[in-house]
């Protein structure tokens, strides 16, 4: 099946099916995670974040904080 009768069939389905489908989707795409390739300067960049991060030299915002930014600021 070509892409576009591909999406064709997918937006005949409810957007709560249409959801578990992504959900199953990127479930799927997760389990081949080792398949995708990193670049070397992502790796260089992550490892200099978390280096950052573990010197205790990032500020951080737990996650409650941030939802509720979200939610306070697209009411």
């Amino acid at each position: 099946m070509r892409a576009d009768e591909l999406k064709r069939e997918i937006n005949k389905l409810t957007v709560a099916d249409r959801l578990m489908l992504i959900e199953d989707v990127w479930d799927d795409i997760a389990k081949s995670n080792s398949e995708i390739p990193l670049p070397e300067w992502q790796k260089k960049e992550l490892d200099k974040r978390l280096a950052l991060y573990e010197a205790g030299e990032v500020k951080t915002t737990p996650l409650t904080d941030v939802h509720e930014a979200l939610r306070n600021k697209y009411k």
